[in-house]
């Protein structure tokens, strides 16, 4: 999941807090501090300004919620980030998506032990399912909404704990009944264990798409560029992000042209887990 972003000001040399003409000021809401940022984006920012003409101006942040104040303060213009984190940074600043990355094989997925008997959604009524970190998309969200539409209310016909990184664990050590995780953690644990002993329960739908954002009152011809380009040269734009190392959740992505309502199913997915207020990021 991109987590978010925010507000450790001043943070290149030749970043500004004002705009100015033919220039990005760019945020991306999971890399904390100026060199990470210029490590992983780097060779993306180099290609960009290459077929853009426009200048980009990286901006540190540190979380979300001061990645929304940046984008309220004007002192950022556009932001990479995840679906949960659009759908609250939306309602907190009116900032609307430019263009989407689509990720090869994102969605959540639902696992059990294969001796547990468990062999659909429903009969995990009554039993404890590990997720991973409060409000990813893959990781809680989506497998939140599997369960949802599996007729069980998590929280109520389920219990669900969401315990970080030792999800698989978790199942394990017997701890849970279940897993619900992003499908490329559950290959990831499949490397490093025996996947004979492990059955998929369910597999959820393609998630919404992490994106970039404009903030209100950007030039709709900035805009434009930005989207023209992505469109136009995504061959070589998506090659130069994969030479950061963690970009390679990026590997055979897709390009994707978006609006807000794309996101209507993330909403779904918050009010899956209870939340109806939009403007709160989730664990804050």
């Amino acid at each position: 999941m991109l987590t978010a972003a925010a507000v450790t000001v001043g943070c290149s040399s030749d970043s500004s807090d004002t705009s100015h003409p033919g220039t990005v000021r760019l945020a991306v809401t999971d890399l904390q501090g100026l060199e990470e940022l210029q490590r992983e984006f780097g060779a993306f920012k180099t290609e960009f300004e290459k077929q853009s003409g426009l200048t980009v101006d990286f901006f540190a942040v540190n979380d979300r919620t001061a990645a929304a104040a940046a984008l309220q303060a004007d002192r950022v213009d556009v932001v990479f980030t995840g679906p949960a984190e659009y759908v609250v940074i939306h309602e907190k600043t009116g900032a609307e998506p430019i263009v989407a990355i689509e990720r090869d094989g994102y969605r959540s997925t639902i696992y059990t032990k294969a001796d547990s008997g468990i062999t659909s959604l429903d009969q995990l009524r009554g039993k404890k399912v590990a997720m991973s970190d409060v409000g990813s998309t893959s990781g809680h969200l989506g497998p939140s909404q599997m369960l949802v539409d599996a007729g069980l209310t998590p929280g109520t016909d389920v219990e669900v704990l969401t315990v970080g990184d030792t999800v698989h664990q978790s199942l394990k050590r017997g701890d849970v009944d279940a897993v619900g995780i992003g499908y490329h953690d559950y290959e990831e644990f499949m490397v490093e264990d025996d996947p004979t002993q492990y059955r998929v329960i369910a597999e959820g739908p393609v998630l919404p798409p992490d994106l970039l954002m404009a903030r209100q009152g950007l030039d709709e011809q900035t805009v434009t560029t930005i989207r023209e380009t992505f469109n136009d040269h995504f061959d070589t734009l998506l090659p130069a992000m994969l030479e950061g190392k963690d970009n390679a959740k990026y590997e055979n992505a897709k390009l994707v042209n978006v609006t807000d309502k794309d996101y209507d199913e993330v909403r779904s997915m918050y009010q899956a887990v209870g939340v109806n207020d939009f403007s709160q990021f989730l664990g804050d």
